[in-house]
């Protein structure tokens, strides 16, 4: 079996310093917003680009705290795509906001900048570029968009560690990043982790306060924010981790570059191969019209796939006033995507029993 993702063994290489690392946190007594979480934040904001790093609990928070952070008058929309995890629209919710969809490129499966124009009104903010799968948007015409409309541009970085548009890095990209280490990411915690990165001073500042009950002082509130703190023992795991991140991330995109050359199977869409050395490549994800069926060949042949993500957004239950918009171009993509095994834990002897096996499929 080849699974699609054993966690166990994408794990084992940092196991000793891993554990080096978290005896230093129990013996130290200090476990939350601490010196291993300051540590983290400096390195992971450096290896970004970015002056500030503000760890918090979880990527949703992320991206929740930092819409909270601009104080947009209530009901204000944001553009998102109408292909993203859920997190990506939930936060915009939670933050007392109005989430927009717009349709993917049905290429690229990321925000289709042609279509954002015509989605923007009055009430727009900001819009919410997601670097689906490890690949950055397609970020000039955004930027010129938020540039002519005075937008805010938060973008979606959870899938995208190590990824760049041109000679820029994910999360350099917008007005600020929001991170999710959860520990499938391409740099995954041993838990729920998560983090924003921005160069605006003043918004930092609010993050810093927003995550800690609206803090920065000990028993003093300055404004209503939550606890969402990234903690000690997380911190410390994904400093150790950030050290491999480079060659963990070279590791994907040498097993990208086998499977876009030996996938032959002629209904299967590949991912764009023009980016292969600037993408992360948290997921490979090819495209079929007979998906489950080719799941299930896979399957038979002791392969693990997963579907990412197999109900859209405004398909679900939780969004049920949008459940009756539609997005054709959103809905095929989700009837038709299929993930493929690719991670550091991942052997080329794997992919290539992998290319084997889908190329045989009739």
């Amino acid at each position: 079996m080849i699974p699609f993702l054993d966690l166990k063994l994408v794990n084992l290489p940092h196991e000793a310093a891993v554990q080096t690392a978290v005896n230093r946190v129990v013996a130290s007594g200090w476990y939350v917003m601490g010196p291993e979480v300051q540590a983290f934040e400096r390195a992971f904001a450096q290896t970004v680009g970015t002056r500030h790093c503000i760890g918090v609990a979880n990527g949703l928070d992320a991206l929740t705290l930092a819409l909270m952070a601009w104080n947009f008058p209530a009901g204000s929309e944001v553009i998102v795509p109408a292909n993203t995890y859920i997190a990506s629209i939930l936060s915009i919710s939670q933050a007392g906001l109005v989430p927009i969809l717009v349709e993917p490129d049905p290429q690229t499966y990321l925000l289709d900048t042609s279509r954002i124009e015509e989605a923007i009104t009055s009430r727009t903010r900001a819009i919410l570029p997601v670097h689906l799968y490890g690949r950055c948007c397609l970020m000039t015409p955004i930027w010129q968009l938020a540039e002519r409309y005075d937008l805010r541009i938060l973008e979606d970085a959870a899938q995208a560690h190590g990824a760049r548009y041109g000679e820029r890095r994910a999360g350099q990209l917008g007005d600020a990043a929001a991170w999710s280490f959860y520990p499938s990411k391409n740099l995954g915690a041993l838990g729920d982790a998560g983090a924003i990165t921005t160069d605006d001073d003043a918004l930092a500042d609010r993050l810093r306060a927003l995550r800690n009950y609206g803090s920065t002082q000990r028993y003093v509130n300055d404004c209503i924010g939550q606890n969402s703190r990234l903690d000690e023992l997380q911190a410390a795991v994904l400093s150790v981790k950030l050290l491999s991140l480079p060659s963990e991330n070279e590791h994907r995109r040498m097993l990208a570059r086998y499977y876009l050359t030996n996938i032959h199977q002629p209904d299967v869409q590949l991912p764009p191969a023009d980016q292969i050395d600037q993408d992360a490549w948290h997921l490979f994800v090819i495209r079929h019209p007979r998906r489950d069926n080719l799941r299930t060949w896979l399957q038979n042949h002791g392969i693990g796939t997963d579907v990412h993500y197999p109900v859209p957004p405004h398909r679900q239950r939780a969004y049920a006033s949008l459940n009756t918009l539609s997005f054709p171009i959103s809905e095929q993509l989700h009837r038709e995507v299929l993930s493929l095994p690719l991670n550091s834990a991942v052997k080329l002897t794997e992919i290539e029993q992998i290319c084997v096996a889908i190329n045989a499929f009739a």
